[in-house]
C-alpha cells in the first residue's frame, strides 16, 4: 500500500510539473491581446499604428501609444495586398513601418513534447510494472528464508536476576550459559553438552523469558521463531527454513536458537492426516538432520518450549537431539512473592501493601498470571485516579483475573438475590464443616464474568498431590449450594449448572484415571489418542467392554450421590448457621475469611 501511494505521488508530481510547462508557454504565448484584421484596418486609417512586423501569417501590432498587439492574416498573401484589399489609402499604408521578418520556427521542446509525454508515460508504467515484478521475486526468493528474529543483546537484555522462582531450571541452564563462555573447558575433558534442550511447563509459568534469561547471561546471539512459522501451504518451504536458520545460527556461533511452540511442528509422524508427505513432517525431519549434523566445535545450542510434551514425536526426545528437559513448575508461594516483587518494581505501592498475604491468595497462579494481577491493579487505581496502589486494589484484581471483573449493570431481582446467598453459603458452610476441604477465604453475591455470585476456597500450602479424602469433600463442597436449593426453597435452579459439570469430572476422573474406586480396581479407563483436525479431538480409543462402561457409570453416579448426601446432611444440620451467612450477604454482598469465621464460632 506504501509502494502504490508513493508511486502515485510521484506520477502526480510528474504530470503538476507538464502542466505548469504548458500553462508557461500559454501565457507567454497570450500576454499580447490578439485583434481581428478589421480592428487592425480600423486602427490604421485612425493613424493610431507605428510599426507592424509580418512573420510568415503572423503579425505583431505596434500602436503609437506603446500597446502590442497580434493579429494573424492569410498564407501566401502579403500585408500589402491585404491592406489594399481592404481599401486602405495608400499614403495610410506608407505612413506604417512594416517589417518582414522570417517565418518564426517552432520551439524544438513544443515540437517533441506531444511525442515525449506517451513515451515517459509507456516508460514509467514499465517502471512501475518491473518494481511490482522485482518485488514479487523478492518474496519468491526470500519465501524459504526463515522468519527468525535476532534479538537485539542490548535493549531488551533480561538475566536469571530478573527470573524469579525456578532455582533447578536455572542450575540446569547455567552448565548452558557456563558451555558457551567457555565451550573449550568441556570438549577439552571430552564433555559433550547438550545439543538441544527442552523447556517443559504449563503456560505462563516463564519458558521463554528463561530462554532469552539464558542468552543474556551468555550475551550471545538469540536467534527465536515460532514453530508455527516454519508450516507453511507449500510442501519443501518450511523445510527450507530450517536449513536458512541453521545456516544463520552456524555464521553466528556461538549462539542461542530458540523455538517457541515446538509442538507446533514438532508431533508424532505417522499421525497425521496428511501421509508421508505432510509438510510439517518434512520440516520435522529437516530439524532432526540438522541437530543431529552439529559436531562438538559448533557453539549453537538449540532451546525449545512447549507445554505439550505428550504429542512430541520420540526422536526430537532422543539423546543427540533434546536430550535435556527441563521443567518449570507453577510458582510456589516463595516463588510467587519474589514474581510479585519483581513486577512491582515500577510500580508505587501503598504503604499497606502485603505482597506476602497477595501470595497466599493466588495459589496455582502462573508467572503471567501475577503479573497480570498487578496490571489489573495498576488499572483500577488510575481509573481511581489514585497516586498509590493499595492492598485492597490488588485483591480485587485477583478475584478479577480469577472470575472476571464486577457485573454491577447485572442486578438480580430480591427473590433471585436470596437464591443466590443461600447458594454460595451453602457452598461456604459445607467446605467450614468438611475436614479434607479448603478454607473459606470469601463469599459474594456480586455478579463477576458468568457467575451471579462466587465463594473462594484456597489450601492452606501449596501442594502437588492430592489425596481420595480431598476429592471426595471437594466434591460434596461443589453440591453445597445445590443441597441448599433443595433444602430452603423445595426447588433447583439453573445456578449450579456449573457445580455439577466439575462434580461430574472429578468423579469420572477417580474412577478411569486415578484408580482411586475399590470397584473398579488399580487401573486406568480408556486411551485418549491426540490426533487433532481443525482444532478438535477426532479418535478417543476405549480399551474397556460395554459392561465395563455401564459399570464405570454406576460408579461416577453412587460418588455423585454419596456427595449430595453429604451436602444435604451438613445444610440440614446446620440451617440456623445457613441463615445466618445469609442474612449477612444480602445485607452486605461480601464476607471476608475473619467474618466468616466469626459467624461459624
Amino acid at each position: 500500500m506504501k509502494n502504490i501511494i508513493k508511486n502515485f505521488a510521484v506520477f502526480f508530481l510528474i504530470f503538476a510539473l507538464i502542466a505548469a510547462i504548458f500553462s508557461f508557454f500559454d501565457a507567454d504565448r497570450q500576454s499580447s491581446e490578439e485583434i481581428s484584421l478589421d480592428r487592425l484596418v480600423e486602427q490604421i486609417n485612425q493613424d493610431a499604428v507605428s510599426r507592424i512586423e509580418v512573420r510568415g501569417n503572423e503579425l505583431s501590432v505596434f500602436l503609437k501609444n506603446g500597446e502590442e498587439q497580434k493579429s494573424k492574416k492569410e498564407n501566401n498573401e502579403s500585408l500589402v495586398a491585404l491592406l489594399r484589399n481592404y481599401e486602405v489609402p495608400a499614403e495610410k499604408i506608407q505612413a506604417v513601418e512594416i517589417n518582414i521578418g522570417d517565418e518564426p520556427s517552432p520551439s524544438i521542446f513544443l515540437t517533441i513534447l506531444p511525442f515525449l509525454i506517451p513515451i515517459l508515460f509507456i516508460v514509467g508504467l514499465i517502471f512501475f510494472m518491473m518494481r511490482q515484478v522485482q518485488g514479487v521475486n523478492t518474496r519468491a526468493m526470500s519465501f524459504g528464508q526463515s522468519g527468525a528474529k535476532l534479538a537485539d543483546r542490548q535493549k531488551n537484555r533480561v538475566t536469571f536476576k530478573e527470573v524469579a522462582g525456578a532455582k533447578e531450571a536455572k542450575e540446569d541452564l547455567l552448565e548452558v550459559v557456563e558451555f558457551l563462555k567457555q565451550p573449550q573447558k568441556f570438549i577439552n575433558i571430552g564433555a559433550k553438552i547438550p545439543k538441544g534442550i527442552l523447556l517443559l511447563g504449563s503456560p505462563g509459568t516463564g519458558k521463554t523469558l528463561m530462554a532469552r534469561a539464558v542468552a543474556g547471561e551468555a550475551n550471545v546471539p538469540f536467534f527465536h521463531i515460532s514453530g508455527s512459522e516454519f508450516v507453511e501451504m507449500f510442501v519443501g518451504v518450511g523445510a527450507s527454513r530450517v536449513r536458512d536458520l541453521f545456516k544463520k545460527a552456524k555464521k553466528a556461533s556461538p549462539c542461542i536458537i530458540f523455538i517457541d511452540e515446538i509442538d507446533a511442528v514438532g508431533r508424532q509422524r505417522g499421525a497425521g492426516l496428511g501421509g508421508s508427505h505432510d509438510e510439517r513432517e518434512q520440516t520435522l525431519n529437516q530439524i532432526l538432520v540438522e541437530m543431529d549434523g552439529f559436531d562438538n566445535q559448533t557453539n549453537v545450542i538449540v532451546l525449545a518450549a512447549t507445554n505439550r510434551p505428550d504429542v512430541l514425536d520420540p526422536a526430537l526426545l532422543r539423546p543427540g537431539r533434546f536430550d535435556r528437559q527441563v521443567v518449570i513448575d507453577l510458582p510456589d508461594i516463595k516463588d510467587r512473592e519474589e514474581i510479585l516483587h519483581i513486577h512491582a518494581q515500577k510500580k508505587p505501592l501503598a504503604k499497606d501493601v502485603d505482597l506476602k498475604l497477595v501470595a497466599q491468595r493466588t495459589p496455582g497462579f502462573s508467572g503471567a498470571d501475577l503479573a497480570n494481577v498487578l496490571n489489573e491493579a495498576a488499572i483500577l487505581t488510575a481509573r481511581a485516579n489514585a497516586k498509590q496502589i493499595n492492598q485492597q486494589a490488588i485483591l480485587d484484581s485477583i478475584e478479577r483475573v480469577m472470575l472476571g471483573r464486577e457485573r454491577k449493570s447485572h442486578i438480580l431481582s430480591p427473590k433471585e438475590k436470596e437464591i443466590t446467598a443461600y447458594h454460595e453459603a451453602g457452598h461456604a458452610l459445607v467446605a467450614h464443616v468438611l475436614p479434607h476441604a479448603d478454607p473459606v477465604h470469601k463469599i459474594s453475591i456480586i455478579s463477576r464474568g458468568r457467575a451471579a455470585g462466587y465463594t473462594i476456597n484456597l489450601p492452606k500450602e501449596d501442594k502437588k498431590l492430592k489425596s481420595y479424602s480431598e476429592f471426595i469433600d471437594s466434591m460434596a463442597v461443589l453440591l453445597g449450594g445445590y443441597a441448599a436449593e433443595k433444602v430452603f426453597f423445595h426447588e433447583l435452579t439453573t445456578g449450579a449448572s456449573n457445580d455439577l459439570k466439575r462434580i461430574t469430572e472429578i468423579a469420572r476422573r477417580l474412577v478411569t484415571q486415578f484408580g482411586m474406586n475399590e470397584k473398579m480396581g488399580p487401573r486406568t479407563f480408556g486411551e485418549r489418542e491426540e490426533m487433532i483436525f481443525l482444532g478438535k479431538e477426532i479418535h478417543e480409543r476405549r480399551d474397556y467392554s460395554e459392561k465395563t462402561a455401564e459399570l464405570i457409570d454406576e460408579q461416577v453416579s453412587q460418588y455423585v450421590n454419596q456427595a449430595l448426601k453429604t451436602a444435604m446432611d451438613l445444610v440440614s444440620k446446620h440451617k440456623d448457621k445457613m441463615k445466618k451467612i445469609a442474612d449477612v450477604l444480602l445485607e452486605k454482598e461480601t464476607i471476608e475469611k475473619n467474618e466468616f469465621e466469626a459467624l461459624m464460632a
